[in-house]
C-alpha cells in the first residue's frame, strides 16, 4: 500500500513538472532579416514582449526583467539590435533599418500587436517602429528615448558628447538621429509608457514632450534613477512594466 501511494505521488510530480515546462520556455536563437543575422532569447508563455536594449549593449542587459515578465506569464523576446551583442559589427548604423528589423522579426515570429519595452536607442527604436508602421504594437514602454538630437540631453553631457573625436559608428548614428518630431508621435494610437529616471542624460522636459503627444501616452519620471540604474540588472523598471500592463489590460 505505501508503495503504491509512493508511486502516485510520483506520477503527480511528474506530471506537474511536464505541465511547468509546458508553461515555461527558454532558449536562444538567431534570425536572417533585412540584410542581417540577429541574435535573440526567448522566456516565458503567454503574450509577447519584445525588449530592445541601449546602444552597444544587448539583450543580457535586460535579463532582470526578461524573467520578471516571464515568470508573470508574458512570452518575452530579448533582441540584441543589429551589429550588437551576438550579432557581427556593421560599419554603418540607421536607426529606421533597426525599426524595420523589429518589424520583420515580429512578421517572422508570427506575432500580433505585441507590447515592446526599449531602453535607450531601444525606445528610439519602438517609436520609430510605431512611427513607420502604425498599428503594430499593442503597447509602447521607453526608457531613457529621445524623439530628435539636439536640445534632447542634458546640456553638460550633450556638449561633451558631440564634442568626440572620431566617434564610432554608433556614436555617429546618435549624434545625426532620430529625426522624429511631436507631430510623429501624435500618430502612435497605442498606449505608451515613456519613462526617464529624475537624474537622466534625457531632459525631462524632452521626455514629457514625448509622452504628452502621445494620445494614450503616460510619463513616469522614476525618482533615484539615473539613465540607467532603474534598467540595468535591476526590478524596479519590471515592476513599472507589470504595472503599466495591467493598467492597459495587456
Amino acid at each position: 500500500m505505501k508503495m503504491r501511494n509512493f508511486f502516485l505521488l510520483a506520477v503527480v510530480a511528474m506530471m506537474g513538472s511536464l505541465i511547468g515546462c509546458q508553461r515555461y520556455v527558454s532558449y536562444t536563437d538567431t534570425i536572417a532579416l533585412n540584410g542581417v543575422e540577429l541574435f535573440y532569447a526567448v522566456e516565458g508563455k503567454g503574450k509577447p514582449v519584445i525588449l530592445i536594449h541601449g546602444n552597444g549593449g544587448s539583450h543580457n542587459d535586460l535579463e532582470t526583467t526578461t524573467r520578471q515578465l516571464a515568470q508573470a506569464g508574458y512570452r518575452v523576446y530579448a533582441l540584441d539590435s543589429r551589429g550588437q551583442g551576438s550579432n557581427a559589427p556593421l560599419e554603418e548604423y540607421h536607426y529606421k533599418d533597426m525599426a524595420e528589423d523589429v518589424r520583420q522579426f515580429i512578421e517572422a515570429q508570427e506575432l500580433t500587436k505585441p507590447a515592446i519595452f526599449g531602453f535607450s536607442d531601444g525606445g528610439i527604436i519602438a517609436l520609430q517602429l510605431e512611427v513607420l508602421y502604425p498599428g503594430t504594437l499593442g503597447a509602447i514602454a521607453t526608457g531613457g528615448a529621445i524623439i530628435f538630437v539636439g536640445g534632447a540631453l542634458v546640456p553638460e553631457f550633450e556638449a561633451q558628447f558631440f564634442a568626440q573625436e572620431n566617434p564610432n559608428p554608433l556614436n555617429i548614428m546618435m549624434m545625426n538621429e532620430p529625426t522624429m518630431s511631436p507631430s510623429d508621435m501624435q500618430t502612435i494610437s497605442c498606449p505608451a509608457l515613456i519613462m526617464a529616471g529624475d537624474g537622466d542624460l534625457i531632459r525631462e522636459e524632452h521626455t514629457r514632450l514625448i509622452g504628452d503627444n502621445i494620445p494614450k501616452g503616460e510619463v513616469i519620471i522614476v525618482p533615484n534613477a539615473d539613465h540607467g540604474s532603474y534598467i540595468y540588472h535591476s526590478t524596479r523598471v519590471g515592476d513599472l512594466l507589470l504595472d503599466f500592463f495591467e493598467r492597459i489590460g495587456y
